[in-house]
């Protein structure tokens, strides 16, 4: 009983992130849309334009914690690709030098930022947050 008392309030809390209802720790959709859209800004020539192709060389979900002031505190990995390590590595340089983000528009400790990595065989890469979406394999 107790796993689904704990499931339960892990729903209840992601619902609540995800409508703003809970700032502290994990900021709002529009803070994250603007940091992935800087990322972007900073990367314009490494970002995939259009539909993703059917089969990616490499995805991994990575948690990004920013300080009030935009700075990278910490990367964790909550799914890395680890059977591309070079993509790994320049993932999370590509993150340290994008910084500083725009600071979150409410004053916290930090934001949270939680993104799915989207890697072509080209290097080329689209966020979740901001993906175009994946053509069929049919």
């Amino acid at each position: 009983m107790a796993g689904a008392k704990q499931r339960h309030r892990l729903v209840w809390y992601l619902q609540a992130v995800q409508h703003g209802a809970i700032g502290g720790a994990h900021g709002c959709q529009a803070q994250i849309d603007r940091a992935a859209r800087h990322l972007y800004a900073q990367n314009a020539q490494r970002i995939y334009k259009g539909q993703l192709p059917p089969m990616l060389y490499a995805v991994g979900v990575l948690e990004v914690n920013l300080d009030r002031k935009g700075n990278v505190r910490s990367l964790n990995w909550m799914r890395a690709p680890r059977h591309a390590p070079e993509v790994i590595r320049e993932i999370e340089r590509t993150v340290r030098a994008a910084a500083p983000y725009p600071a979150p528009e409410r004053v916290q400790d930090r934001l949270v930022w939680t993104d799915t990595w989207l890697w072509d065989r080209t290097g080329m890469f689209q966020l979740d947050t901001l993906t175009e979406g994946q053509r069929d394999g049919g």
